[in-house]
């Protein structure tokens, strides 16, 4: 389950490792780790636009890299967090990092497509998407 906060840029969840996270390795699985990248990105941008009219607009994933540092067990409660970085065109840089506590599992920087929402092709980002983007501090 989920958990939503958000503070100034970086909008951040909780989470438990769920048994069908985990690996033969008995950890939490690299697939995994993407899909909660995937997650808090689309968790962010539907908080964004949640009093907006912008929601004629998807994303799709151009590019992920991810290091791995640390590893995560069942039952351990994880923390995302995610902010935008460079953002200009059709693209957009977000940010996350996992944690355990205050130990760093990874940390990916994915590369975004704005596309519009009825045709799939990729639109440029508007001055307010910009704004949603880069929140006021």
């Amino acid at each position: 389950m989920f958990v939503y906060m958000n503070s100034n840029k970086i909008f951040t969840t909780q989470r438990t490792v769920l048994p069908e996270e985990i690996d033969e390795l008995n950890h939490v699985n690299n697939v995994v780790y993407v899909q909660w990248v995937q997650d808090i990105a689309k968790m962010h941008w539907n908080e964004l636009i949640k009093n907006s009219s912008e929601k004629d607009f998807i994303w799709v994933v151009l590019r992920h890299e991810i290091d791995y540092k640390n590893q995560a067990k069942l039952n351990d409660v994880v923390t995302l967090k995610t902010w935008v970085g460079e953002t200009e065109g059709v693209k957009s840089i977000r940010h996350v990092e996992v944690y355990k506590e205050n130990t760093l599992l990874i940390s990916a920087k994915t590369t975004w497509c704005l596309l519009n929402s009825k045709t799939f092709r990729p639109t440029r980002i508007t001055e307010s998407i910009l704004k949603l983007l880069s929140p006021a501090e």
